[in-house]
């Protein structure tokens, strides 16, 4: 089915993901990673149930972060023993729920986390498998977002585990592993591998005063956002991060330790495209205001990436009619703070015309305020190819909790 015709069938905002772009995506990160290796979908970048089952299909394991991730993970069929719930504040109505339903591996982020959740594995008569995350003594520059040496929320400092290793045992539980995240969207392949390189030499350092079968090397693997562009290509990550491993790490080849990485954007973002159309144009004080029937509760409002870059769509017509300069492309929210993109070029577009905002699998609906003032949320279709897979679209509702 052709953009258009998805777009008249079932009318706009309309988000649209292909999984066969979540397989090529998948493909061509596996062949970027050294073998063997595990690797975790984490379910924060998009976690639509085809999504998220088809990269369950291809073999992936599940990081979760709440219990509606864990929800989301499990019906999409990972098997409990493929998800690993992290976060830094768990609540133990979601340690309870993950009990519940089988799955008993965390990433543990202080002493505090590692005792709640040896309370709740104890409740339910089971040993909780953790990770314990580490946050890095040294600070690895070039990425879109350091998570890593520097005082942070996540993991605790490398020199406490080195220092008071026994602090970080709580019944209930057993630290199998470490989970060291760097930072996020780095296009790069040495600024990668700087923070591999960061991340496999302090596990090295720590192996000896923590029981070590897994190594989660975390991800930091690039994506284009909200504007045209191709994944990253990682020609020569594998072969150097085996070089790596093989340095510091002897037995990682036999699977001891276990290593793995996770990523997020890099597996979908490709995969979406958001149709919107045009509902006005008209000028004010010499400038161009686009309006469309998206915004920032469709896209972007909450992406986590500490700023929308400038989104600029492509127009679907091949009609040319020349550029407007210096547009302001906005939402249809009461808010002035429903802005896209301001003082961008843009094709003449006119009320009606059909827009596409490309790359935007990733950090789009459920990244947003689509609770703020009220409006439908965008339909969000599956499509393999040329083939329609699903339909549907994303309600709140209100409850009653007395």
């Amino acid at each position: 089915m052709t953009d258009a015709t998805l777009a008249a069938r079932f009318g706009t905002p309309l988000y649209v993901y292909d999984q066969a772009e979540i397989r090529a995506a998948h493909a061509a990160l596996t062949a970027a990673l050294p073998t063997p290796s595990r690797l975790y979908y984490s379910l924060k970048a998009n976690p639509h149930p085809h999504v998220a089952a088809t990269l369950a299909a291809l073999g992936c394991h599940a990081e979760v972060s709440s219990s509606g991730e864990l929800t989301a993970a499990l019906e999409a069929h990972f098997e409990p023993e493929r998800i690993m719930v992290t976060g830094p504040g768990k609540a133990d109505g979601t340690l309870d729920i993950a009990m519940r339903h089988g799955v008993h591996r965390f990433s543990a982020e202080s002493p505090t986390d590692l005792q709640r959740i040896g309370l709740a594995a104890t409740r339910a008569g089971v040993v909780a498998q953790c990770l314990l995350r580490v946050n890095a003594d040294r600070v690895v520059t070039g990425m879109g977002l350091s998570m890593t040496g520097r005082a942070s929320q996540f993991g605790v400092d490398a020199s406490w585990v080195a220092a008071k290793p026994a602090e970080f045992r709580a019944p209930g539980t057993q630290v199998t592993g470490l989970h060291l995240y760097m930072g996020t969207n780095i296009p790069h392949t040495d600024r990668l591998i700087e923070q591999f390189r960061t991340s496999v030499t302090l596990a090295a350092d720590l192996k000896g005063a923590l029981d070590v079968s897994e190594i989660d090397l975390g991800g930091g693997f690039a994506a284009p956002y909200a504007h045209r562009g191709a994944r990253p290509d990682y020609p020569d990550l594998a072969d150097r991060l085996t070089d790596l491993l093989d340095d510091h790490l002897s037995g990682w080849r036999s699977s001891a330790p276990l290593v793995s990485f996770e990523a997020g954007r890099f597996l979908v973002a490709t995969s979406g495209t958001l149709f919107c159309t045009v509902l006005d144009v008209k000028p004010s004080k010499g400038r161009t205001f686009v309006v469309l029937d998206s915004g920032v509760h469709h896209l972007g409002g909450m992406s986590g990436l500490r700023r929308l870059p400038r989104v600029i769509p492509d127009l679907l017509t091949t009609d040319i009619r020349g550029v407007e300069r210096d547009c302001v492309l906005v939402g249809p929210l009461c808010t002035p703070l429903d802005t896209w993109s301001d003082g961008v070029a843009l094709p003449a577009v006119r009320r009606g015309d059909l827009v596409a905002v490309p790359n935007v699998g990733a950090y789009g609906l459920t990244a947003s305020l689509v609770a703020f003032l009220g409006h439908p949320a965008a339909t969000e279709v599956v499509v393999d190819g040329d083939r329609l897979i699903s339909a549907s679209r994303l309600t709140l509702q209100r409850i009653a909790v007395a």
